[in-house]
C-alpha cells in the first residue's frame, strides 16, 4: 500500500513539471536525432513491464529503438522482455540476454558498445527495476537537445524530497557524503554522483574507455570521472525519488570504497603520478613539460645555485622547448639549446635539434664547453653510459656538469614496492617513457665512471604547486617536502640533481705521462 502511496505521489508530480511542451521538445528532438533507451535489467521480471507502460506513450514511438538487455537473470525477466515486443508494437523495442551474468557495469559496456556500432546520437540510461521514473524521460530528451554531453537524472538536487521518496537514510547520508568527497577529489560539482538514471551522447561514449572500467556497480562513478577529464558538458535534470519494492544489490560498503579508490586513482592519473588505462583519456598535451615556478623547483635552483656568468659557455641538452635555456641564456655569454626538436622559445640561446640517443658531441663544433645541464633526460635514454661518455665529450677539463634524474628510491615508491604495486604513469618517476631507473648511488656510480667527481647532490620534493595548485596546504606541503629532501635526499627526493666536475681525460695524462715536455727525462 505504502508503495502504491508513493508511486502515485511521483506520477502526480511528474504530471505537474513535465509539461506538454517538455513532450512535444522530446518527440521532436528524437525525431531530428537517432535516440535509444537503454534498459538494464537483473531479475525485474515484477518491474520491467510496468517500466516500459510508464513510458510517456507518445514518447514510446519516437525512440529510434527501446533495447533491453537482460543480465542472465534467474527469473523470468528475458521471458517478460519478449512479451513487451508485441505488447507495445508501436514501439521499437529489443530484447537481449547476455551469454553469462556480466555485472552491472558490464552490462553497460555491452549497450554503450551496442548504442555505437548503431550509430545512434545518443542513448539513455534507465534500470529496469521501476527505481527511476519513465515519466521524467522528456527532461532528460530535452536536456540532450542543448548539445550536453551527458546528462544526469538527479534524485539529491532537490535533497529533502529523497527522503520523502523513500531514500532510506543511511543511503541518503551515504550519497551526500560520497558525492562530496568525489566533488572534491574531481574538482567537479554533481548533485549526485550514484544515479543511474542518466543520457549520454554516443560520439563522447566512443571517445573515452568505458570499456576498461569495472564491472561493478561503482561503473557509474568511472564514467563520471572520465567525462570529469574529458571535459564533458554535464548537465542535471532534478527528478524525484521513489523507492517502492526492488531489491538493491548494491553492497553499500564495498561500493563505497571501490567508488572512492577508483575516483582518486583517476585524480593520481589525471596529475600524472599514476597510470591506469580507463583513466587515459589522452588529454595530455603533446607539450607535457612544465617550467617550473616554484622556489624549491630544480629549475629555479638551477638558476639561483649555480654561478652562471658571462664569461660562460653553457650548453643544455633536452631543454624541450627552451624555456629554461632562454633563462639560462640571458645569465651567460653564450648557450647552446639542444633537444630531438629545435627548441622554439629559447630567446637568445642557438637552438639546435639533435637526437640525444646518438653520438652528438661531433655535432656541437670543436671549442668545449664550461657547463653542461642536462635535467631529467637520462632516465629516457637508450644508453645512459653513452649519453655520459657524449657529455664528457663536449665539456673542458674542469668543466661543470648538472644532471638530474628522478628517485626510484622515494620513500612512496619503497612503500609501493612493499605492497606489491609498481605503477607506471604518465609523468614522474614511473613515468612510462623512462627506459632506466636511478638511484642516488647508481646515478653519481654513471657519472664517475663516465670521468666525472661527484661534488654535490640535491634533492627537490615533487612539484606539487607547479602541477596541481598554489593552495597554501601545498605551499606548506612543498616547504617541508624540500627540507626533508635536502636532508635526507634518499628517502625523501622525488628527484636529484648532481653536481660534477669533468676530470682530465685518461688518455690524455697518458700522453703527457709518457710523452715529457722538453727537458724532462724518463727514468
Amino acid at each position: 500500500m505504502r508503495k502504491k502511496t508513493r508511486l502515485h505521489r511521483l506520477q502526480e508530480q511528474a504530471r505537474r513539471e513535465v509539461a506538454e511542451a517538455d513532450l512535444e521538445a522530446a518527440i521532436a528532438f528524437c525525431s531530428a536525432a537517432r535516440v535509444a533507451l537503454f534498459i538494464v535489467a537483473y531479475n525485474a521480471e515484477q518491474h520491467l513491464e510496468s517500466v516500459v507502460r510508464r513510458i510517456p506513450e507518445a514518447l514510446r514511438p519516437a525512440f529510434d529503438e527501446i533495447f533491453i538487455i537482460d543480465d542472465s537473470s534467474e527469473d523470468q525477466t528475458f521471458e517478460v522482455g519478449s512479451k513487451l515486443v508485441t505488447t507495445f508494437p508501436d514501439a521499437q523495442i529489443r530484447i537481449f540476454r547476455t551469454p553469462f551474468n556480466r555485472g552491472y557495469g558490464g552490462n553497460q559496456k555491452l549497450g554503450y558498445r551496442y548504442a555505437i556500432r548503431r550509430g545512434f546520437d545518443y542513448v539513455v540510461l534507465l534500470h529496469g527495476d521501476g527505481q527511476y521514473a519513465p515519466e521524467y524521460l522528456p527532461k532528460i530528451l530535452t536536456a540532450c537537445a542543448s548539445g550536453a554531453d551527458a546528462v544526469l537524472a538527479s534524485r539529491m538536487a532537490n535533497r529533502r524530497q529523497a527522503l520523502r521518496g523513500g531514500m532510506p537514510l543511511h543511503k541518503w547520508i551515504g550519497n551526500r557524503i560520497l558525492t562530496a568527497l568525489g566533488n572534491r577529489i574531481l574538482k567537479t560539482q554533481f548533485s549526485e554522483f550514484h544515479t543511474g538514471y542518466r543520457a549520454y551522447r554516443v560520439v563522447a561514449l566512443a571517445q573515452i574507455p568505458f570499456v576498461a572500467n569495472t564491472d561493478d556497480f561503482h561503473f557509474d562513478g568511472e564514467i563520471l570521472a572520465q567525462a570529469a577529464l574529458a571535459r564533458w558538458a554535464v548537465v542535471e535534470v532534478p527528478i524525484p525519488t521513489y523507492y517502492g519494492d526492488e531489491v538493491c544489490h548494491v553492497p553499500g560498503l564495498r561500493y563505497s570504497i571501490r567508488f572512492l579508490k577508483s575516483l582518486l586513482l583517476a585524480r593520481l592519473t589525471r596529475i600524472g603520478i599514476f597510470y591506469q588505462k580507463n583513466f587515459d583519456i589522452e588529454l595530455y598535451e603533446p607539450e607535457t613539460y612544465t617550467f617550473k615556478t616554484s622556489r624549491h623547483s630544480l629549475h629555479q635552483w638551477v638558476l639561483h645555485h649555480l654561478n652562471l656568468t658571462q664569461d660562460l659557455r653553457s650548453i643544455e641538452l633536452g631543454g624541450n622547448r627552451g624555456q629554461l635555456s632562454a633563462e639560462i641564456a640571458a645569465r651567460t655569454g653564450h648557450h647552446v639549446a639542444v633537444d630531438r626538436f629545435k627548441p622554439d622559445r629559447a630567446a637568445t640561446a642557438d637552438a639546435i635539434a639533435l637526437d640525444l640517443n646518438e653520438r652528438f658531441a661531433e655535432h656541437l663544433g670543436n671549442t668545449p664547453y664550461d657547463l653542461c645541464v642536462a635535467l631529467d633526460v637520462t632516465e629516457h635514454l637508450t644508453h645512459p653510459e653513452r649519453f655520459v661518455e657524449e657529455i664528457f665529450a663536449i665539456l673542458k677539463p674542469g668543466g661543470t656538469a648538472v644532471l638530474s634524474t628522478a628517485n626510484i628510491a622515494y620513500l612512496p615508491v619503497r612503500l609501493s614496492l612493499l605492497l606489491g604495486q609498481f605503477n607506471y604513469g604518465k609523468r614522474g618517476i614511473l613515468d612510462m617513457t623512462h627506459t632506466r631507473l636511478f638511484t642516488i648511488s647508481s646515478f653519481t656510480r654513471l657519472l664517475e665512471q663516465g670521468g666525472f667527481r661527484v661534488d654535490e647532490v640535491r634533492g627537490f620534493p615533487p612539484p606539487l604547486t607547479d602541477m596541481v595548485h598554489r593552495g597554501w596546504v601545498l605551499r606548506t606541503i612543498e616547504a617541508l617536502h624540500a627540507r626533508l629532501s635536502r636532508w635526507f635526499p634518499r628517502l625523501f627526493a622525488f628527484n636529484f640533481a648532481v653536481v660534477a666536475t669533468r676530470m682530465d681525460d685518461v688518455d690524455d695524462i697518458l700522453s703527457r705521462t709518457i710523452m715529457p715536455d722538453a727537458g724532462s727525462r724518463s727514468v
